[in-house]
């Protein structure tokens, strides 16, 4: 496989939303949560964790959030007009993007090197061997 390449474009389906990232992720995370199992309609979503920094965006963006298990807020941004995800953050930390990924033009990137709320996995989906795995939210050591 080549080396990925920075900046790398990203659009929503119908291209009102466009981004570059220009930079690597700090990391990619799969998360196995009932509520990410409902976003990506599939057994688990991937999040690319990025310094809002290394993203610039383009086009009109709509606002959701809900509340998360962990008390915060889960805020996400979507075009309005097709409906894709774009990213998700913390109100409280607008500053770390949870970049989805997906509708990267390059998306060699998105090997998760970390599994979340594998409690609520897929019971036939198998984590890759060796990979760092937590049954509820991956919490950062001091």
């Amino acid at each position: 496989m080549r080396e990925v390449t920075y900046p790398i474009r990203g659009a929503c389906q119908c291209g009102g939303v466009t981004y570059s990232l220009l930079a690597p992720p700090k990391m990619v995370v799969a998360c196995h949560c009932r509520e990410c199992q409902k976003l990506s309609t599939s057994a688990f979503s991937i999040t690319a964790m990025v310094d809002a920094e290394n993203l610039v965006f383009e086009g009109v963006m709509s606002d959701w959030s809900r509340p998360a298990d962990s008390g915060n807020t889960s805020a996400a941004k979507f075009c309005p007009t097709c409906g894709n995800r774009i990213y998700h953050y913390d109100p409280t930390q607008p500053n770390a993007i949870k970049l989805k990924p997906s509708n990267l033009e390059d998306t060699r990137i998105i090997e998760p090197t970390l599994h979340v709320w594998t409690s609520e996995k897929q019971a036939w989906y198998q984590i890759p061997e060796g990979v760092k795995q937590f049954e509820k939210q991956f919490e950062k050591q001091p």
